[in-house]
């Protein structure tokens, strides 16, 4: 298949966005995933804001940093990522060049835990005041349980009124697989 899958399209977006010495952020750690690949492109002159409301999450990823040899290079945050302009120093705002968030739940976590509309706009709303010009932020969408598809709904609603002289925002979605795959909307902030 020569058309990106959603995981490799929402790095090459990073890979725009994200490059040796810069600041990003990685909003929901999750297992660490993100959170690695983001300590590794921003190598040892940048650092990662982590954040995440589950202890696991936190613990899964400060293992993974550790195993790699980039723990150093992040700050993790047991907290939720609508306080990022709270918790990243204000020393770092305005030098955020990228930022991603993986909604729904934590991967062979509490499937009742679940990411939040209100809270995941709020977040984005502060990127946006605190990032570089051109900054993308990724949100990686999965929407294949119930709380999902309303923050999908959200989402959508609330990035089709950003105005387009303060960011531009895609949607890439396969449109014809089944079982709700994840979707990706990226916002490049003007």
């Amino acid at each position: 298949m020569k058309l990106a899958r959603i995981l490799p399209f929402a790095r090459s977006l990073l890979d725009l966005a994200v490059q040796p010495g810069d600041i990003a952020v990685d909003a929901t750690v999750g297992n660490g995933h993100d959170t690695l690949y983001l300590a590794e492109r921003v190598g040892k002159n940048g650092h990662v804001f982590g954040f995440d409301i589950q202890t696991q999450a936190i613990e899964n990823t400060a293992k993974r940093l550790q195993e790699h040899a980039v723990y150093e290079q992040v700050t993790l945050f047991h907290a939720s990522h609508d306080t990022l302009i709270e918790k990243i120093p204000t020393h770092v705002h305005g030098r955020i060049t990228g930022a991603i968030f993986n909604l729904g739940y934590l991967p062979g976590g509490d499937k009742q835990i679940v990411t939040k509309p209100a809270s995941t706009i709020r977040a984005v709303e502060q990127l946006l005041d605190i990032m570089v010009p051109e900054g993308i932020i990724v949100l990686v969408i999965y929407h294949g349980h119930p709380e999902g598809a309303i923050e999908r709904d959200a989402v959508l609603s609330y990035v089709a009124t950003i105005d387009q002289q303060r960011a531009h925002v895609l949607r890439y979605q396969f449109i014809n697989q089944i079982n709700h795959p994840p979707f990706i909307v990226a916002i490049e902030k003007r």
